[in-house]
């Protein structure tokens, strides 16, 4: 389901439009990703960059997908749809894990997902080139993913043209709007561990590969978020206690079986809870728990006030 959010005002371009031929397509996307990553690349790899705005920039509309799960095509039409009915382009489309860059069988292999789940989806068309993403996208990895694709771009990088991944935790600039995002779920046995899963997988790695480690979390906590405020920051699994900012009981009637991880305080990411309140985002979307849920945060001021909007609005597509 896509969401459409944030009416932003706006500075640098990706280019939407690729050549037909393989080559510069490649080439275009080269360009794009110096034009993402404008302080000499410090911002892809977590640290802070530039310090000021624009003072003029333009307005934007995006769209925010939950979990894609290969339907590539489908969130396309989605978005096409949307664009005819309203009378509008959608500029940007971010995707908030579960992307399945699969583009090969054999990346199936690489895949934590029971057997019958394991299909090519419509990535593949995107990555060789016999399609073109039709709207710049934003993803970060979730829990089902193509795990030895999404390695080779651990620090970010363009994984089709038009379609950009986050690496495991990285903030661009997106036309002046300053996107992050931290990708994988949280396990507390593997966060203080380093990347050492490497293909082929065994059962234990299949999973491990994609739990959030706390040297991701860390680089993004060198942000600065008084001086260069974060406009929007992803998640695939929701920050934890995220539920008292919104109508928990309401969640509760729809998922009752959270019921417990509620009460406990173990529903979501512990890293997440903590970068809601040190980074302050304007906006945060999470996916992983299929179903909506908003929640408005209000940060607090370093005299003890307290912001007003904008708050942060943590989201699940």
């Amino acid at each position: 389901r896509l969401r459409l959010r944030l009416r932003l005002r706006l500075r640098l371009r990706l280019s939407s439009r690729m050549s037909e031929e393989a080559l510069a397509a490649k080439s275009a996307a080269l360009a794009r990703l110096a034009a993402l990553a404008p302080q000499g690349g410090r911002e892809a790899s977590g640290l802070d960059g530039a310090k000021t705005r624009p003072q003029e920039p333009e307005s934007i509309r995006i769209a925010v997908q939950g979990c894609a799960h290969g339907e590539l095509d489908a969130i396309y039409a989605t978005v096409a749809e949307a664009e005819r009915t309203q009378g509008r382009k959608i500029d940007l489309l971010l995707c908030c894990g579960d992307f399945q860059a699969v583009r090969f069988p054999s990346d199936l292999e690489c895949m934590a997902v029971p057997p019958k789940f394991r299909v090519l989806g419509t990535f593949y068309r995107y990555y060789t080139g016999e399609k073109v993403a039709p709207v710049p996208t934003i993803f970060i990895g979730g829990n089902h993913e193509a795990s030895n694709y999404l390695q080779e771009l651990c620090h970010g990088g363009w994984a089709a043209p038009n379609i950009f991944f986050l690496g495991y935790s990285g903030v661009v600039n997106f036309r002046g709007l300053r996107i992050g995002g931290l990708s994988g779920i949280y396990k507390g046995h593997d966060f203080s561990k380093g990347h050492f899963e490497h293909p082929p997988y065994d059962r234990s790695t299949l999973r491990s590969v994609y739990h959030v480690r706390e040297y991701d979390v860390w680089k993004l906590q060198q942000l600065d978020a008084e001086a260069a405020p974060l406009d929007v920051f992803m998640t695939h699994d929701w920050p934890r206690g995220i539920t008292r900012y919104g109508d928990e009981a309401a969640l509760l009637r729809r998922k009752s079986f959270f019921r417990a991880e509620v009460q406990t305080n173990t529903l979501g990411s512990t890293p997440g809870e903590r970068l809601v309140h040190t980074l302050k985002p304007r906006y945060w979307f999470a996916a992983h728990l299929h179903v909506k849920f908003p929640a408005v945060v209000l940060h607090s001021c370093g005299d003890g006030g307290v912001f007003g909007p904008p708050a942060t609005g943590a989201v699940d597509g």
